[in-house]
Order: structure tokens, then sequence, then C-alpha cells
């Protein structure tokens, strides 16, 4: 993982398909664009989620990794 400056940082573990994209997307809204989302998940869903979200949505995804079993998301708000 690069460093980023995280601007939010979100925990979205033990929530399911669509939730964490849900949590995601009204977070991004609050944000000023160019701020930097980390999201932490634990739904496998969430990989594809967020790649199709990012890449039909003005936002930058910078990083996705995974610790073991949570997913972790780095967002630049577009």
């Amino acid at each position: 993982m690069s460093d980023y400056k995280i601007d939010l940082e979100l925990d979205a573990s033990g929530l399911n398909c669509p939730l964490p994209l849900l949590k995601a997307k009204q977070a991004l809204n609050k944000m000023l664009p160019g701020q930097v989302l980390k999201l932490i998940a634990t739904d496998g869903g969430s990989v594809r989620d967020f790649k199709v979200y990012t890449d039909q949505s003005d936002h930058e995804m910078l990083d996705s990794f995974t610790e073991n079993e949570p997913y972790v998301y780095i967002i630049r708000r577009g």
C-alpha cells in the first residue's frame, strides 16, 4: 500500500452486499473532490462491487488490497 493522506476512514466490517458500497457512496457524497476515503469491508462481493463502481463513476480507486480477511479500498473522490 502506498502512503495516501486519508481524509475519512469507514469500517463496513460485518455488512453484507450492498451495504459496504452504499456506505461508501454516502461517505463520498459528503466529501470534497480530491479527498480520499479508506473503506474496510469483510464482504467478498465488495471486490467486484467497488471495481465496477469506480470504473463507472468519476471516483478513482487508488488502491485495494486484503489484510487476511478484511478488504481495504482507497478511493479518491472525483
